[in-house]
């Protein structure tokens, strides 16, 4: 027994070290020194682009990481989105297209490496900066501070996240060379206090087989960086020269990274579609690899913000939501399709580097599909949950809803006539007085109030609200709780007694439709085949103002103000034969049909 007992324990200890010795053998440095970024010792240069796992079909994944190389990139950059992941407190997804791990495991199957952002904030053009809409439950809940109201579930979240990347360090034999410290924070505020807390916070996650740095505009950078970290900057085309010089100045020995080049630029609902100089940024480009600095091109692929995820923009005064489309104009287009700007860029990088890229891959052409009407439909007033009952009026988070719509009804007694206000409105509003429209109202607009007039003793007053994004730059963010966030006045006196039903709209066609013909805000169904699957572009012109889904998933809004005209399917997300597609349109009528093109319509003519 003493024998076999000490022979295993010797088997043991003989698996324990050789995996400690394969890990050995696998892991590498990457560091920050002599003013360089250095790899195994020796000088590294990061070229990389920047993508992000969740605008992606994880099926396509790969396929992205295959253009990268072929552009000549080494390293690939993303964000983690903590709302993606922690859509309840405490309760994680990383399954699917939320398994980062997977993303970051199949870059370094591809040959490339990671530079990963972590944030807790991660902006991007992102709903929330990608904080969960439940950090706003607590209305005296400081986002992005040392409030430990939400340091403490960032603080969990990170550790969290650490379980599923730190292991795909390079020093634990992965990827990941860059770690990232927040975000931007010099352009939000200059609490170093706050940034220390982030740091630890990621160094208590187990990031420390990584280099960590911070990342600031220029002029910024001394307030968000820390005296610890190495500085990369952010900048976009023209400021190349300037940028560096100003980050020579404040970090004389370096290294010198230009961590986000903006090589295109978003779109914002009721305006024009960016189209970028790709001459300008090609320059830049070549000039910033000759100097021998580092850069990751933000983006090198977009791709898509679907479902309700698109951010806005506001400077207090202001609201500009993002389209579904995070096209970007970026090298490979919003399908994963190369670009004239891929093939420039490609070009620039072979000659300055001296290494021949892979070949392009070849990617299969996007199909048409035959117009199809939407024959079912459903009303939204005939599929009203259960309401929670409140005096004042509640906000999505309140009620724990983070996406979609909500709707506030009571009974106004009567006769009454004068202003509708409706104090500080999250986003979009549509009015009714028993049953018919009053009026539309619009944060993008700066609108709050209307006229509203009822000789009825008792009217039913409906106020259909939609979250058309949170904001994720500034400190608006902190205030951006959906719905109406204050309250309602109307004649000058507050308006109480309230329904409020939540409409997160996440299961839309298991609702009951039906053949009769329904006008308003209603929800459309129709099937359509294909033979063999192929992305498309499903042509949304005929709709007005809602969302899409496909087979049972969001794929993205509708809003005929432009420029943004179709949405994105990717192949994989259809079936080979029957595909459902619900359609919910505030200006609903029947009749209406749906195509698929074999380009996408990202700059239509804009609509006021």
């Amino acid at each position: 027994m003493a024998r076999k007992s000490a022979a295993t324990l010797f088997l043991l200890l003989a698996i324990f070290l050789s995996a400690k010795l394969c890990r050995a053998a696998d892991s590498h440095t990457f560091k920050a020194e002599n003013g360089k970024f250095t790899l195994d010792g020796k000088p590294f240069q990061v070229i990389s682009g920047e993508m992000h796992y969740a605008r992606i079909p994880r099926a396509y994944w790969r396929a992205r990481f295959k253009m990268a190389k072929a552009m000549g990139l080494n390293t690939i950059t993303t964000y983690v989105f903590w709302n993606e992941h922690e859509a309840q407190p405490g309760v994680y997804d990383f399954t699917g297209n939320n398994d980062v791990a997977e993303f970051i495991r199949e870059a370094q199957q591809e040959g490339l490496y990671v530079i990963l952002r972590p944030g807790p904030y991660a902006c991007a053009e992102w709903e929330f900066g990608g904080f969960p809409a439940w950090l706003l439950k607590d209305h005296s809940t400081v986002v992005r501070s040392s409030d430990p109201k939400f340091m403490v579930p960032a603080q969990r979240w990170l550790v969290r996240l650490g379980q599923e990347l730190a292991p795909l360090q390079i020093g634990n034999g992965g990827p990941i060379i860059l770690v990232q410290v927040e975000n931007e924070y010099g352009s939000f505020d200059k609490d170093h206090a706050y940034m220390e807390q982030i740091h630890h916070a990621l160094v208590d996650a187990s990031f420390t087989k990584a280099q960590l740095y911070t990342a600031d505009g220029p002029e910024q950078l001394p307030d968000g960086s820390l005296p610890e970290l190495p500085a990369a900057i952010n900048f976009g085309p023209g400021e190349s020269q300037k940028g560096f010089e100003t980050l020579k100045k404040l970090r004389p020995d370096g290294p010198f990274m230009n961590s986000e080049y903006w090589d295109g630029w978003f779109d914002h609902w009721g305006a024009k579609h960016a189209s970028t100089n790709a001459a300008k940024q090609n320059a830049d480009l070549d000039w910033t690899l000759r100097q021998g600095y580092s850069i990751s091109l933000y983006m090198f692929h977009g791709g898509t913000s679907f479902g309700w995820m698109n951010g806005a923009n506001s400077n207090g005064k202001n609201y500009e939501p993002d389209v579904t489309s995070y096209d970007y104009d970026s090298p490979l287009d919003e399908s994963g399709r190369p670009t004239p700007k891929y093939f420039l860029f490609r070009n620039t990088i072979a000659n300055v580097t001296g290494v021949t890229p892979p070949p392009v891959p070849p990617v299969a052409p996007a199909m048409t599909l035959p117009a199809f009407t939407l024959t079912q439909s459903t009303s939204l007033w005939s599929n009203l949950p259960t309401p929670t009952h409140s005096e004042q009026p509640l906000s999505m988070e309140d009620l724990d809803q983070a996406y979609g719509y909500i709707l506030y009804r009571t009974t106004l007694s009567g006769p009454v006539s004068g202003d509708l206000v409706l104090d500080q409105l999250h986003d979009y509003a549509r009015v009714y007085l028993d049953g018919k429209l009053a009026g539309t109202l619009d944060r993008r607009l700066n609108q709050s109030s209307l006229p509203l007039s009822s000789t009825s003793q008792k009217a039913r007053l409906d106020i259909l609200v939609e979250n058309t994004g949170r904001v994720n730059f500034t400190k608006v963010i902190r205030g951006e709780r959906k719905g109406i966030t204050r309250q309602v006045i109307l004649a000058g006196k507050p308006v109480t007694g309230w329904d409020i039903y939540a409409l997160p709209m996440q299961t839309p066609e298991s609702y009951a439709y039906s053949k009769k013909s329904c006008t308003g805000p209603c929800f459309y169904r129709a099937t359509f085949a294909v033979d063999k699957a192929a992305d498309t572009f499903l042509d949304t012109s005929a709709f007005s103002k809602g969302e899409v889904w496909l087979n049972g998933r969001a794929l993205g809004r509708v809003w005929s103000i432009g420029p943004q005209k179709t949405l994105y399917i990717p192949g994989p997300w259809l079936k080979s034969g029957e595909n459902e597609v619900v359609v919910f349109d505030l200006d609903g009528a029947p009749g209406r049909s749906l195509q698929g093109l074999n380009r996408p319509i990202l700059n239509a003519e804009i609509r006021k």
